[in-house]
């Protein structure tokens, strides 16, 4: 949510704001770097970026969809064992290992539990 531009950060206004800023930075380096590559691709997102202003909610999005599953996996399976956030089991009671799922699932396999679940990305913070 944070990357995204959409986070409910109720925090003191100034971090808010200097977080904002790093931000930015950030994205405008990504989007200097995009935007003055050469070949097909370039114009398609010169063109693609031209209006999104500098707070570049556009290329954060796009990053986010580009990046969601790493994000994903850093979140859960690198987690200490005694987080809480996720079920620490698969039905029957075995242990997740491995990639963090069940039944040896891989990524990008299509198997339950395993790819990002992007519903989060879509209910409102408050809910979550």
């Amino acid at each position: 949510d944070i990357v995204r531009g959409k986070d409910l950060y109720i925090g003191n206004k100034k971090e808010r704001a200097r977080l904002e800023d790093n931000l930015k930075k950030i994205f405008k380096k990504i989007h200097d770097d995009v935007t003055s590559t050469s070949g097909r691709t370039a114009s398609t997102l010169q063109k693609r970026y031209q209006s999104d202003g500098d707070n570049y909610y556009k290329l954060r999005e796009d990053w986010w969809d580009a990046n969601r599953a790493t994000i994903w996996k850093a979140i859960t399976c690198e987690a200490p064992h005694d987080a809480k956030y996720f079920r620490g089991t698969c039905i029957g009671g075995a242990r997740t290992e491995g990639y963090c799922s069940c039944n040896n699932d891989k990524p990008d396999e299509d198997k339950p539990n395993t790819d990002p679940p992007t519903y989060f990305d879509y209910v409102p913070q408050f809910l979550r």
